[in-house]
């Protein structure tokens, strides 16, 4: 019985040294498989010729040069991300995930690459004063389905959530008066705003200041220190800034106070 644990022990000890890390898949494929909804800009959208354009897409494609191999990019409503990345389709997700303790009890993270906070979307010629979710008790709110800001929503409670695949429908309901406000990454409003051309404006800005990394199957400690190795080599050389404000016009990975 002791020579079978023992022999047990060491096939369990021989399969995991040879599981291979994610970086060895991804190295000896030649691609790195990215997920991103497609439908978020200006982190990633498609642009007036139906290509993916946007600053994850950018960044995403130099990642992926850093680790030389191409980009191979997969799009999707966001309530499917997250789980088509348990389910191994794709890699790694790049858009705007944010890194919670929940998330990271299944999946690992890359460091932080964006830091923003939530902040309220309101019609331009509402005369309500909504200065915090509390104001918002008993009105309907737009979010983004599976999003950490129908989390938020639903703890404030006392405010009708009401789900959408993508921030531009919940923009169109919005601007026609179907819901009263909506929530979402403050990077995002004022270039969402500006390209959706609706009647809309920020509001105020709720909630913390949020970290985003890029999730990735867990047990990969090669991969999280290349793609880490990775990002800062794109901070040192430039790259990262570059891209950053091409798309903002500020440096996303610094605290708001500190752009």
């Amino acid at each position: 019985m002791k020579k079978l644990i023992a022999l047990l022990a060491l096939i369990g000890a021989t399969s995991h040294a040879f599981a291979a890390d994610l970086l060895d898949t991804v190295q000896q494929r030649g691609t790195l498989k990215i997920a991103l909804e497609g439908t978020y800009p200006p982190f990633n959208f498609k642009d007036k010729d139906q290509k993916l354009a946007g600053f994850e897409v950018d960044l995403g494609t130099a990642l992926a040069q850093k680790l030389k191999v191409k980009p191979e990019f997969t799009t999707g409503e966001w309530s499917g991300l997250l789980a088509g990345l348990q389910g191994g389709k794709f890699d790694v997700v790049m858009n705007q995930v944010s890194i919670t303790d929940k998330r990271k009890e299944v999946f690992d993270f890359s460091q932080p690459y964006t830091i923003s906070s939530a902040q309220l979307i309101v019609r331009k010629n509402e005369k309500r004063t909504f200065k915090s979710l509390d104001d918002l008790k008993g009105l309907k709110m737009g979010v983004t389905q599976g999003s950490n800001y129908a989390d938020m929503v639903k703890a404030q409670g006392g405010i009708e959530s009401k789900f959408y695949p993508s921030a531009a429908e919940i923009f169109q309901d919005l601007a026609s008066g179907r819901i009263d406000a909506a929530i979402n990454d403050s990077l995002l409003i004022p270039f969402a705003i500006k390209e959706a051309k609706l009647p809309l404006k920020a509001g105020a800005a709720v909630g913390t200041t949020t970290q985003m990394g890029i999730p990735f199957a867990k047990g990969n400690p090669k991969f999280k220190a290349a793609i880490d190795g990775a990002l800062t080599s794109l901070h040192k050389d430039g790259t990262f800034k570059k891209i950053s404000v091409k798309w903002f016009g500020i440096d996303v990975s610094k605290a708001p106070g500190a752009r």
